[in-house]
């Protein structure tokens, strides 16, 4: 039997996660807290009515099926490294901070990066451990 795999789910694979193959995804999964604030402002985002409800849905969801891993001392250090890390490789690490901040949490708990956007993530593959689906 194999060993069950783990990973942190990024916000791209919350928000599409009705859409992926649940054989793609971790036996075991984690969510950020840094995914949740996300989601927490997605629905103050939208003036649609239908979407904001779909958005505060969502929230609850993940709300009930995870206990987010906080983005504590650990993840702090290690966001440092990996804006001085998406800097290095060209991109610019101010528009990304969430996304950083997410990738931080994975760093701080040893667990992989489960992402809809790798590319978005090129230059951080020495700090996290990024997996595309």
């Amino acid at each position: 039997m194999a060993e069950p795999s783990y990973g942190l789910l990024d916000t791209s694979v919350v928000l599409d996660h009705d859409l992926i193959e649940h054989d793609r995804l971790p036996d075991e999964c984690a969510v950020a807290a840094v995914t949740v604030a996300e989601l927490a402002a997605g629905p103050h985002l939208t003036d649609d009515a239908d979407e904001r409800a779909c958005r505060q849905d969502r929230l609850l969801w993940v709300t009930l099926t995870w206990d987010a891993l906080p983005f504590d001392d650990d993840a702090a250090r290690a966001f440092g490294r990996l804006c001085a890390a998406a800097r290095a490789s060209g991109a610019s690490s101010r528009h990304r901070v969430a996304d950083l901040m997410v990738a931080a949490t994975a760093v701080a708990h040893d667990l992989p990066l489960i992402t809809r956007n790798p590319a978005g993530l090129v230059g951080l593959d020495e700090i996290v451990e990024v997996r595309g689906i």
